[in-house]
């Protein structure tokens, strides 16, 4: 139900016609006109009931005392909303509001339902003259969160899954299981020193509480290292990235493409939004633990973003035709991007977003014995991902391993395996039953410098979509099957895959190492320094050549000293720093300064690009993307 409340210095409206069947009757079109009155425009949604109406009385019980009146006129206006209730429903709610006002002793007005009106209205011009609300009822979770105990919203509706409210108040037990199989209740774990992570992690985990007390560390990083930084022209939790910040991104996207269509991923391409109203749609939305952005489309329809890339992978799949042969089959897509609401509380920097580049890769199986062997190579496809990308699964990481009683009874050998491969103690959440559409999901996660944890890798065994979208093979004896399907991602959000590098480097830089991201994707490679501009010549001679053999590279032109120049590049984290000065460009050897060694080496050009090959081979290339000449830049106040 929506209500917008306007106290005027006076209305008047005047019935004109029918605007529907189901109209009320035996309405007088004389003209109505009233002062200093509160008018009330009401929608009724689907959902609304006489519960709801009690609410709203409530509400407008609550407007009125601020203002210190007791005159109400209840209109009935369907223009503030495109989800109507049916016209028998909403005028029994409409009537119950007037009831309920009524009874609280208000001086009540209601114009008619179901007419064309003219209608005008002079507002009061007062701070307190106009007010919106959105109620909903409390029990209709399923659909919606209210942001009071009352159901009273400021703002548009938030949909919330019923796997999302499930997820909240789900009982788990948890776990330590060792790869060689030993599993031991949290509380009975003897956590050792080198555990330290997991124990935070274990902490994080059983708390529940993703709510962010206090700035991660990697945000002061991505602002002075001009990757990326809050948009405020935007909704929370959507960001701006500046140059270096978009090749990063942009390395990453396309290493871990690469990884996926090794493993044989066939990419594919799939629409933003979707028919909330769609059955397959409807059904899995309740199914995922997921807030969703809505929209409406200009024919009405209900619409909202996706918050995975399953929708549209799966209604493909549905329309192929399959065979047990073709199994397993994989299709991915990188998406650009994925949309979920998160509570404001748990946005906080590159963490948690609330628009995201995931890449979703599903595997369709044939059965549990295949999924099984698939989750198996998928397992190893990810931890090379993530291992190359510069986050260790050995160091840097933990994992979580979620699985119903059932499973684990059924499969007890298959996940010490899966265990064994991560080589380390992990995280158990044991379900007594099954809430989601996953019987099985495993992640590696990171936490961070505030002791929160964000999910990296995943994995998940779904044994419910198939049959919800009708997907179907032909198995060997031509019986047709729904398959068992696989959600993987192997690195996790693009986003969320640079958080977790800056918040290592943060880490590093506490233990007294140099931080410093991996040298493919830092955006410079190496740096030139020209002693004078007399220099600048040769410099950009080295700068094509280092060009022509995928090294990026940039010249400090500015009229500064050599200092300076090099205090700069350090507080950019250039790995290589070359200066070029007479003796460099006689000898044909240059002293290039490395960050991360803190010294200085003399080599030549072809040493240099051969030591930089070496430390970036196998991994993705893109140039430069911003002006070579540090003088062209325009400077990022970040």
């Amino acid at each position: 139900m929506r209500l917008l409340q306007l106290h005027t210095d006076f209305v008047e409206y005047c019935p004109v016609s029918k605007e529907i069947a189901q109209a009320e009757q035996d309405v007088s079109k004389e003209k109505v006109h009233l002062e200093d009155i509160v008018v009330t425009l009401v929608a009724i949604e689907n959902g609304d009931d006489e519960r709801l109406a009690k609410t709203a009385a409530d509400e407008i019980r609550t407007y009125l005392a601020k203002l210190k009146t007791n005159r109400i006129l209840i209109y009935p206006y369907a223009h503030l909303s495109s989800d109507l209730a049916p016209a028998e429903s909403a005028i029994a709610v409409i009537k119950s509001i007037e009831k309920f006002a009524r009874a609280s002793g208000f001086d009540v007005y209601r114009a008619p339902f179901g007419w064309t009106k003219s209608f005008a209205v002079q507002v009061k011009g007062h701070p307190l003259s106009e007010n919106f609300k959105h109620l909903l009822n409390s029990s209709d979770i399923s659909a919606t969160l209210a942001s009071t105990p009352t159901g009273v919203l400021d703002g548009p509706r938030e949909k919330v899954s019923v796997a999302l409210s499930e997820e909240e108040k789900l009982e788990s037990t948890w776990w330590i299981l060792e790869p060689n199989g030993k599993m031991s209740p949290v509380a009975d774990y003897d956590f050792k020193p080198s555990d330290m992570k997991l124990r935070n992690f274990v902490n994080y985990e059983t708390a529940k509480r993703r709510a962010a007390d206090e700035q991660p560390s990697h945000i002061k990083l991505m602002k002075g290292l001009g990757i990326a930084d809050y948009e405020p022209a935007s909704d929370p939790g959507n960001m701006r990235f500046y140059p270096k910040g978009k090749l990063m991104k942009s390395l990453i996207e396309q290493y871990v493409s690469r990884e996926i269509a090794r493993y044989g991923g066939m990419e594919v391409e799939t629409p933003v939004m979707y028919d909330s109203k769609h059955p397959s749609m409807e059904s899995y939305f309740n199914r995922f633990p997921a807030r969703q952005y809505g929209l409406t489309s200009d024919n009405h329809r209900q619409l909202f973003l996706r918050f995975a890339a399953c929708f549209g992978q799966f209604l493909m799949a549905k329309d192929f035709m399959l065979s047990y042969k073709h199994l397993p089959l994989r299709l991915y897509e990188l998406t650009r991007y994925s949309f979920r609401r998160e509570k404001s509380g748990e946005l906080s920097g590159l963490r948690r977003l609330r628009a995201f580049s995931m890449p979703d890769c599903h595997a369709f199986c044939m059965d549990i014995n295949q999924a099984k062997e698939e989750l198996l190579k998928r397992f190893n496809l990810s931890s090379t991902v993530i291992n190359s990308i510069g986050l260790s699964t050995s160091e840097t990481l933990e994992m979580a391993i979620r699985f119903t009683q059932e499973f684990y009874n059924e499969n007890r050998d298959f996940v010490i395996k899966l265990v064994g491969k991560f080589g380390r103690p992990v995280l158990v959440e044991l379900w007594k039953k099954r809430s989601f559409y996953f019987i099985l999901k495993w992640e590696f996660n990171f936490v961070d410098s505030t002791g929160k944890a964000s999910a990296l890798s995943t994995d998940q065994v779904d044994i419910e979509n198939g049959s919800r979208y009708g997907i179907e093979f032909v198995a060997e004896n031509g019986d047709k099957k729904n398959p068992v399907i696989l959600h993987n991602s192997p690195s996790g959000a693009i986003e969320r895959v640079i958080f977790a590098l800056l918040e290592n480097c943060s880490e590093m830089g506490t233990k007294g190492v140099k931080p410093s991201l991996p040298l493919w994707l830092a955006h410079t490679q190496v740096r030139i320094i020209a002693v004078g501009t007399r220099h600048l010549d040769k410099c950009k001679q080295i700068c094509s050549e280092l060009t022509e053999q995928k090294i990026r590279s940039d010249i400090d032109d500015r009229d500064e000293s050599v200092s300076n120049k090099i205090r700069q590049s350090e507080v950019e984290w250039i790995d290589y720093t070359l200066v070029v000065g007479d003796k460099e460009i006689e000898a044909g050897v240059f002293v290039v300064r490395k960050r991360n060694q803190g010294q200085h080496t003399k080599v030549t050009i072809s040493q240099l690009i051969d030591e930089i090959r070496l430390r970036t081979k196998g991994m993705p290339y893109l140039p430069l993307n911003l002006p070579a000449y540090l003088s062209s830049r325009p400077i990022i106040m970040a």
